[in-house]
Parts: structure tokens; C-alpha cells; sequence
């Protein structure tokens, strides 16, 4: 599920800078105790170079003669050049023969040439010049000028605009067919990363769901898997903490919420190992003693995630996985469709360098399921005025079907197993 990305401190820190209350400062100090985990290596150059191959080789394929990426995910992915975006255009121009040029501000040639890990050559532009016009000349050079240009799906409008100025004419198509076709199957190293990032959210969420107190407020619960993830080595990205009603709203609310005896805590979070994410849902009763419809609606939700897996065969249209679930969740007095009370959203998302990527486990998505997709696993049931129960695992499809990151815990009364 989508959380708000944000970068929060660990340690003593964090219960500075958020105003942690002491029923949390002294478990955030004592994860400093917590036995590292090892990480697998970063992306290599050698990794970049043959996703390049592949890309050229997609373009040809489609009979596109370059493409177009700005800063962003892609960006990183096809180059390792990390760089935020902003109305200064740094981006890559990627040919079907050849290697690519970035394009960049003259004074942020430095910075961005420090993580720029394939042979490219930096082309820049001074503040008085425009930068399309040093992309539209590339094209000229690589004889693409005259071929389909694939923008990637993010791209802004305004590259679009200007590129059309500086190159009358030119044919603008989506560059999904290479971007997607490769950023969409894992390779064996982005496999492990996203495996590493996965066993620190579950390794934190069971820190803070175990530590978790009557009293406590989210900014509570949030600071001790922060100060986990801190120990651990990856990167917190954020995210929600939902107390008994808030719960039943998959976004959270913003009424004030607080841990009591009884009540349902949600804890959805992500985390990131070298730019690779993971993204976990934990759903548990605080005190232990679930009533009986709390009980139940974990229990179906757990069930929920078992038929998705079920579901999940290489070739399957991604959208039949959502399909298998709301079956059965209609079938409980669910629904039907999205309707409440059951599962206002999709079964899952793609996931990898983005928490969301495509495609979507959902209604109505055709793409096939093939070995290295991966996807999230949350067939959450809400119930308006009451709570809701979110379990969420990711899992990557295998040639011999689909294989979880983390195994989701058996049972509401082992919620962190």
C-alpha cells in the first residue's frame, strides 16, 4: 500500500525531533543493540551495461530510435546517475545504436557525473540555452531524428513541448516497450536486494509491534521501527501507523489516535536497500485478546493472501489475481467490487525501485505474469465505522510460480511469526 515517503531520524534523535513520548524513548535507544544485518552489494556497472544491451535491442524490436528519460527511478536504473527533478531538465537520451548522452546543467556537471557508472558523454547547457535543443541535435548526429522517439511514461510535458520546437515533426510514441520490459523482471541482484530491504521491515515492524505499549500515539510506534531501520542499514521511507477505526481507511484518518487494550494497530511501512524497496503490512490486536469479528477478518484476509498466491501462474493475466480474491471475498458478503465494507483497492502493485511500479494486481490488467515480476500481496478488508485488516507481503514470480520475500505470519495471534 502507497504510505507518505519521509526520512526520520534514528535513536535518541528521533524521539527529539518528533516528540517520541517516554513510554517509546527507551525502546528507540535500545535498538542501537540490534545485531546488524548483512546487505548484498549495489547494482554493478557490469548490471547497467546489460540493461542497456537489452534496452537497444527492445528498440529495435519496436522500431524506436531512442529514448527519453529524465531524472528519476529510470534514470538511475539505466545509468546510475541519481538526481531529483526540477525545471532544470537532467535526463538521458538513450539511442537504439550506441551508447547514451545525459543532459545536464553546465554547473551540475560534477554532481552528476559522480554516480554516472556507464560510458556516456555529458553534454551541457548554460542557463541562456535550451537543453532540447542539445537532445534534438543527438538525434540528428545518431540518425534517430527521423524515428519514433520513446518518452518515458513519467517524462514531463514540458520535455514533449520543447522537444517539438527544436524538432519539428518528430514522432512521439511511449517508451513502455523498453522501460518496462526491462524494469519490470528482476534481475538476480535486484532479486537479493529487494529480499535484504524486506527482512528489515519485517525485522523492524516485529521490534515496534512487540514494544508497542497502551498509550502510545503513532509517532510512537513509527519511532522505534525508525531507530530499527537505522540499526539495520537501509533507508526508512516512512509510514502508516493506523489505530482502531483509522484503521478501516486504508490512508489512515487524522483524528488523534491512541494504543488501547482491544484495538486493532496497522503498521504499513517501507523500507529500501540500494534504491530497492520493500513494502510490509503487519495487522495485530493489541493485548492479544481479539474479539471474535477481529479475529475473523484477519483470518479471511489471511486467506485472501493465500488465494492471490494461488492465482498468481506465470502467463496469468496480472488482473485475474484480483479477480481470484474478490471472488471469494464476495462470496463471504464482501463487495462486490471495490464496495465497502471488503477491498476498496487493488489486490497488489508491482514493486522494485518504486514502492509502486507497474503493473497492478488489479481488475482489468491483461500484462501476463512472468519469472522476475514482483508484487505486493495486501487484500486488505476495511469496515467503515469499526476497523480494518491489511496483511501485506511482496512476492516475485518464479518459473515455478510465485515465491513470497517474506513468509506472512500464520496467525492474529502471532502477528510479527
Amino acid at each position: 500500500m502507497q504510505v507518505s515517503r519521509r526520512v526520520l531520524l534514528g535513536g535518541a534523535a528521533a524521539a527529539a525531533a518528533f516528540g517520541v513520548s517516554g513510554l517509546a524513548r527507551a525502546a528507540v535507544k535500545q535498538a542501537a543493540d540490534l545485531p546488524k544485518i548483512a546487505l548484498p552489494p549495489a547494482i554493478t556497472a557490469a548490471e547497467r551495461l546489460e540493461r542497456l544491451a537489452k534496452a537497444r535491442a527492445l528498440m529495435q524490436q519496436a522500431g524506436i530510435g531512442a529514448i527519453i528519460v529524465e531524472s528519476g527511478p529510470s534514470l538511475d536504473y539505466f545509468t546510475g546517475v541519481q538526481w531529483w527533478r526540477s525545471e532544470r531538465l537532467t535526463g538521458a537520451v538513450i539511442p537504439a545504436q550506441g551508447d547514451p548522452i545525459i543532459v545536464t546543467p553546465f554547473f551540475e556537471r560534477p554532481s552528476v557525473s559522480e554516480s554516472l557508472s556507464v560510458p556516456a558523454e555529458v553534454r551541457t547547457w548554460n542557463e541562456d540555452e535550451e537543453p532540447l535543443k542539445l537532445v534534438a541535435d543527438f538525434l540528428r548526429e545518431r540518425g534517430a531524428a527521423n524515428a519514433p522517439v520513446g518518452f518515458e511514461e513519467t517524462n514531463r510535458f514540458f520535455i514533449l513541448d520543447r522537444l517539438q520546437q527544436q524538432l519539428p515533426g518528430v514522432r512521439i510514441v511511449s517508451a513502455n516497450p523498453v522501460v518496462r520490459g526491462c524494469r519490470m523482471i528482476k534481475s538476480p541482484a535486484e532479486l537479493a536486494l529487494m529480499h535484504a530491504a524486506a527482512d528489515i521491515m519485517a525485522a523492524s515492524l516485529r521490534y515496534a509491534g512487540e514494544r508497542t505499549r497502551a498509550g502510545m500515539v503513532p509517532a510512537d510506534v513509527d519511532a522505534m521501527i525508525a531507530a530499527a531501520h537505522k540499526r539495520f542499514g537501509s533507508a526508512y521511507d516512512g509510514g502508516l501507523i493506523l489505530i482502531g477505526e483509522s484503521s478501516a481507511y486504508p490512508h489512515g484518518s487524522h483524528k488523534p489516535q491512541v494504543v488501547k487494550r482491544g484495538e486493532v494497530v496497522l503498521m504499513d511501512c517501507t523500507s529500501s536497500v540500494h534504491g530497492y524497496q520493500a513494502d510490509i503490512t503487519r495487522t495485530f490486536v493489541f493485548g492479544g485478546n481479539a474479539n471474535a469479528e477481529q479475529r475473523k477478518v484477519w483470518d479471511q484476509v489471511h486467506r485472501g493472501q493465500q488465494i492471490a498466491m494461488a492465482a498468481a501462474k506465470v502467463g496469468a493475466p496480472a488482473g485475474s489475481v484480483d479477480d481470484a480474491v474478490r471472488r471469494t471475498y464476495e462470496s463471504w458478503g464482501y463487495g462486490p467490487g471495490y464496495k465497502l465494507p471488503g477491498t476498496s483497492h487493488r489486490t497488489g502493485h508491482g514493486i522494485g525501485m518504486e514502492v509502486h511500479e507497474p503493473v497492478n494486481l488489479v481488475h482489468g490488467e491483461t500484462t501476463p505474469l512472468a519469472p522476475g515480476m514482483c508484487f505486493s500481496n495486501e487484500p486488505g478488508i476495511y469496515i467503515p465505522g469499526k476497523f480494518g485488516v491489511r496483511i501485506e507481503d511482496c512476492f516475485h514470480i518464479t518459473e515455478a510460480g510465485p515465491k513470497f520475500f517474506t513468509q506472512p505470519p500464520p496467525s492474529i495471534d502471532r502477528p510479527f511469526d
